[in-house]
């Protein structure tokens, strides 16, 4: 306690200095409206002994109670129990003090007595709660008629009632700017004629171009619209808000929810991505944090769509430093950008390497010593490595051997490696090369956690899904563009079907199953599967962003189909025949049992692999990886 007390700042002692006030205060008036005209100044001095030994000890009842390093700002209900709490536990000190220590040396009489202690215990509360809450609407009230000043943006909230109050967060802290709420439409009947904060619940969601026309005839018409959490509840319509709200000139942004930021949110875009999926598993937001929180964390692949929001995410949630291993140096530096422009209290470095180098790989990670490692590092377009299946070979497979290797030599406590749907029964490259890199960590995997020691065994787990909605190369930023470019829109087949997530979605699932991992310590499972939801027909996908672009399909934008690449099939699979798979208990993932072979005998194709690449045979390539992968059900035909 005393080595906390010693780093306090200016802050925190005009704080304790105040609640010393405070507490003076409370025992001194209390003490007043109880003996006045009763020998008041014949009781006085003996009070006023006591008193300097009381405050003192006060001090260290509010530091306990966290009363000295809480902001003001932000005091919120376990604030207020924290006050409770400590006008609690004073009042029964001097209720001790009276009744034991000084009730003898008065004859039997109580020199407090019962009336003035409970009189102190209502003052203490008010006067340490009272000041703290001023503060707070003075700050809040502050910010609201700056944003007045400022000519703030009429803005209309949709969503629930409750959500409402993330954005009056935001709004108090400065993390949203320049805009004025005005009202809420919310899609629960039970919050009609409800106020937050003052802000009314104007109505439903139906009641939008009702609302928007009333605030125009009044001459303060709504510029914008700001969708809550909320609002993307299937009950709430969100497609149909957005194209409404979009139709009616309003500019449309999203909040996400304090849970889910895990900071003071901020204002975004609303993404296409956020209205095509059905509703998102939901995420134990503290076991993450109770993963990564003081953590060293290595994310290989930084750069990427997958491997940024990953970083993203570890910073969100409390790492204490991050190295981000990127070899593009236009990605890597764009990542740090955003990185590093974050408010965050974790250390974040960036370097420049390509996982196919393995000294420059062991040395990073060795000096590093992280205790988690993310791979995220990979080549993925399946028509690309069907034609340099080399490359895919060296990144995929030698990269993440390299990556693993020196996870484990660096004494990491995991790593976890991204995979994909397409190493299951994997007919193209990019799945073959995939589940090889997948046995190697299943076999390393094995051997460490069934080896004998002291030191818990380093987990290395594999975690599969399917595509990830907005990353680099998938359909929706290609479509996007299609559209924005007046079409057409290309399909491969009108029966294409593929499973979609959310990049932040897939990354917070494959975060968690780190954690079931490392928590059971055994080897019950080390490839897991994410739950995808239902398929989507990728036609469809197609029409709905046409329509939600405000367009027609076949009217306004054309949908041509240019026929199945080499390596892709018409459906994905998330499990097959010969993988069984069994519940975890965490929703979401599923624990795949895939076959799994010595370690002894993948380095040893490993060695053959070598010798074929840089010869550049293809068949001797497939031949060593199909007897690896004896479910490889379709050999691409050499270039």
């Amino acid at each position: 306690m005393l080595t906390s007390i010693r780093s306090f700042t200016y802050r925190n002692w005009l704080i304790a200095l105040h609640d010393l006030l405070a507490t003076a205060a409370a025992v001194l008036l209390s003490f007043y409206l109880r003996f006045d005209g009763e020998n008041l100044l014949d009781r006085l001095p003996l009070l006023l002994k006591i008193l300097p030994y009381f405050v003192v000890f006060s001090f260290f009842v509010c530091y306990l109670f966290q009363l000295t390093t809480t902001k003001w700002r932000f005091i919120s209900i376990p604030d207020l129990l924290n006050i409770l709490r400590a006008a609690s536990v004073l009042t029964i000190a001097l209720l001790v003090l009276d009744y034991i220590f000084l009730a003898p040396n008065m004859y039997g009489t109580f020199f407090l007595g019962k009336t003035t202690i409970v009189l102190y215990w209502f003052l203490e509360v008010f006067f340490l709660a009272g000041s703290r809450l001023a503060y707070r609407y003075f700050r809040y009230t502050r910010t609201r008629n700056k944003a007045r000043r400022l000519d703030a943006a009429p803005t209309l909230l949709i969503g629930r009632a409750a959500d409402a109050e993330v954005f009056l967060r935001a709004v108090e802290s400065g993390a949203v700017q320049r805009l004025w709420p005005v009202g809420i439409l919310s899609p629960a009947f039970s919050d009609r004629g409800q106020t937050i904060r003052g802000l009314p619940v104007l109505g439903g969601i139906d009641d939008l171009h009702n609302v928007i026309a009333d605030f125009a005839h009044r001459n303060r018409p709504i510029e914008r619209a700001v969708m809550m959490p909320s609002a993307f509840d299937a009950e709430a319509q969100p497609e149909s808000v957005l194209m409404r709200a979009r139709k009616l000139g309003l500019t449309v942004s999203r909040l996400p929810s304090l849970e889910e930021s895990r900071d003071t949110p901020r204002l975004a875009p609303v993404a296409v991505e956020d209205l095509l999926l059905r509703p998102s598993v939901k995420i134990d937001y503290d076991r993450l944090e109770g993963l990564l929180k003081g953590k060293s964390i290595v994310v290989t692949g930084g750069g990427g769509s997958i491997g940024f929001e990953m970083c993203d995410r570890v910073t969100t949630f409390g790492a204490a430093r991050l190295l981000v291993i990127e070899n593009s140096e236009p990605a890597l530096y764009a990542a740090m950008e955003k990185l590093l422009a974050k408010v965050s209290k974790t250390k974040v470095e960036g370097r420049i390497a390509d996982i196919r180098d393995r000294d420059r790989v062991f040395d990073l990670i060795g000096a590093f010593k992280p205790d988690l490692v993310f791979h995220a590092a990979a080549l993925k377009h399946v028509p690309i490595l069907e034609r340099d299946w080399g490359e895919g070979v060296k990144t995929n497979i030698f990269g993440s051997v390299n990556v693993a290797d020196a996870a484990r030599a660096s004494g990491a406590e995991a790593m976890v490696m991204i995979s994909t749907d397409k190493a299951i029964e994997p007919v193209s490259m990019l799945g073959l090369t995939k589940r090889f890199a997948e046995l190697y960590c299943q076999a390393l995997d094995r051997e460490l956690t069934t080896s004998v020691g002291d030191k818990p065994a380093m987990r290395l787990i594999s975690v599969r899904f399917g595509n990830v909605l907005a990353s680099n190369g998938s359909v929706v930023p290609k479509f996007k563009a299609q559209i924005e470019a007046g079409g057409p829109v290309t399909v491969t087949h009108p029966d294409m079907v593929r499973y979609f997530m959310t990049i932040r979605e897939a990354c917070d699932l494959v975060i968690t199953a780190a954690t079931h991992a490392l928590r059971s310590r055994h080897a019950d499972a080390s490839v897991f599967v994410l739950s995808m939801g239902q398929p989507v027909k990728i036609v469809e996908l197609a029409e709905r962003m046409i329509r939600l672009s405000g367009l027609q399909p076949g009217y306004d934008i054309e949908i041509v189909f240019t026929g199945v690449r080499p390596g892709e099939r018409l459906h994905e699979i998330l499990f097959a025949e010969h993988e069984p798979t069994t519940e975890i208990g965490i929703p979401g993932i599923m624990a795949a049992c895939p076959n799994e072979l010595p370690l002894a005998t993948l380095r040893q194709g490993l060695t053959a692999l070598e010798t074929a690449i840089a010869a550049g045979c293809h068949d001797e390539v497939v031949a060593i990886l199909k007897g690896a992968v004896p479910e490889f059900r379709i050999e691409p035909t050499a270039p």
